[in-house]
């Protein structure tokens, strides 16, 4: 369909208003840790690259694309030379990005310098990846960033990929983001860039940290109910705060992307799959009880769980293993967010009264904080599963080197008789140093002695599950660069 021009100026120029001398508006004077990189990505590139920003809706790509123009702003860049536009308006979807290009030039006539676009929702561009490959391999003026809570990734798109754009996958906030959005006045704690810190620490300390520690307890169980995205985790009604989630995932996500991007009909099918998987949220799959349950077949159940994945509302967890024992296994399936659950669900805060549901979710933000922090270090996770059927939630694979995390969120002290699944794991391999994430900030400490292992001594080490998130959503945001030491 064919959009006049004038019209297009029109709907541009209200999304970019630097053309007319004013600033951007409403934005937040903090930044997400991916604002480092991607801002390095643009005005330095360390190879000509496309930046894609990816993640699920509503967790802030936007904001972060807007505070990265407003950086090049009062860097100089001219204001002619820099234009974002957003795909999920109607009128610029149907008109399509060369007119969209031509309509910004025909306003703003190019400065000298560099160009940078910026591209929200660039899934609904038709054929966007052949694109961007495009101008990536024969536009050496432009600089272009692009955001995708819904990317339908074939095989083609893929390809087209290789070596035409960077990937900076986006979670929702950490939990020391969550605390810095809502601007809450709590004890400044000792800070910790890496995990294996924490084994140099002299006894004190544990108990010194621990007790500045403890009023971050209840805004960790808050933060695993109202959860992290940016909009809503400021909502005052964590009622409120959970429709406006559902809303999103329900009615965003689930009836309107999945049919738009991925010609999806079957819709009622699709959502009770999606509500499936909320129930089982850190649990193993078994597809065959899913197919019984919802009277769906296992290739449209394997389908929806493929496009709920590229949509980013799951993670899906792999057990350790190569080729054909990967290929046989289950795999584990995460939400994008503790709050998720809970508000689909419509259980509001009653979570918190249930022990199971609040160990889950607390191992669902583990999940994602590890993944967060470490996503761009060559670190491959995994669940491990021992011969005795007895497991480990997180395996890091740090370059052949293996680091396991343990979730135990529960009132009682954790002692070595709860960890049989760790125990086994560093009698199999040869694990240096590994983590249990507990519920008390007294349960906090290394254990008194090592494990024994086949090859080695192992020492493991207690961490609360509010310290842990903290620190990891720190590091991130302070680290000058992605460390995979954990």
């Amino acid at each position: 369909m064919k959009i006049s021009q004038e019209e297009l100026i029109s709907v541009l120029a209200q999304f970019n208003p630097w053309w007319r001398g004013e600033s951007v508006p409403e934005l937040p004077d903090w930044r997400r840790a991916a604002f480092r990189e991607l801002h390095s990505w643009l005005v330095a590139p360390p190879a000509p690259r496309a930046v894609l920003l990816s993640g699920a809706r509503q967790i802030g790509k936007t904001t972060l694309l807007l505070q990265v123009i407003q950086t090049l702003l009062r860097s100089g860049v001219p204001a002619a030379n820099i234009l974002y536009v957003t795909f999920d308006h109607p009128l610029l979807k149907l008109a399509g990005i060369d007119a969209v290009l031509q309509a910004w030039r025909a306003r703003e006539p190019a400065s000298e310098g560099i160009e940078y676009l910026f591209m929200d929702e660039a899934q609904f561009i038709r054929d966007w990846g052949t694109w961007i490959k495009h101008q990536v391999d024969f536009n050496k003026t432009r600089r272009i960033a692009f955001t995708g809570s819904a990317m339908p990734m074939t095989e083609t798109a893929q390809e087209s990929g290789v070596g035409r754009w960077r990937t900076i996958r986006m979670t929702t906030l950490s939990f020391f983001e969550y605390l810095q959005i809502k601007r809450l006045t709590l004890p400044q704690l000792r800070p910790v860039k890496s995990l294996r810190e924490l084994f140099e620490w002299q006894p004190a300390e544990f108990a010194r940290v621990a007790e500045s520690a403890e009023p971050y307890v209840a805004h960790f169980h808050e933060y695993l109910v109202r959860g992290g995205f940016p909009q809503i985790a400021q909502v005052e009604s964590i009622t409120q705060a959970q429709r406006l989630l559902r809303e999103d995932i329900i009615d965003k996500v689930l009836k309107r992307d999945m049919t738009a991007l991925f010609g999806v009909r079957r819709v009622l099918d699709l959502e009770h799959t999606f509500l499936y998987l909320c129930m089982h949220d850190g649990g193993l799959l078994d597809v065959a009880d899913l197919c019984a349950n919802l009277e769906v077949k296992r290739p449209t159940a394997q389908n929806f769980i493929e496009l709920l994945e590229s949509a980013h509302v799951i993670y899906r967890l792999a057990p350790y293993g190569y080729g054909k024992d990967i290929l046989r296994a289950r795999f584990k399936i995460y939400l994008a967010d503790a709050a998720i659950a809970p508000a689909v669900m419509l259980k509001g805060k009653t979570m918190l009264e249930d022990p199971t549901a609040l160990g889950i979710a607390t191992e669902t933000a583990v999940f994602k904080h590890l993944l967060s922090r470490y996503y761009a270090s060559s670190v491959r996770f995994s669940y491990w599963r021992g011969r005795k059927h007895h497991e480990v939630d997180l395996l890091a694979d740090v370059g052949g080197q293996f680091v396991p995390f343990e979730v135990k969120y529960r009132n009682q002290h954790t002692g070595k008789r709860e960890l049989k699944g760790l125990l086994e794991l560093c009698e199999t391999k040869p694990i240096e140093q590994g983590y249990v994430v507990t519920r008390s900030m007294h349960d906090f400490g290394p254990f008194g002695d090592k494990t024994t292992s086949s090859t080695m001594n192992t020492l493991l080490m207690r961490i609360p599950a509010p310290l842990l998130c903290y620190w990891l959503g720190a590091s991130e945001l302070d680290s000058a660069e992605q460390s995979a030491s954990l």
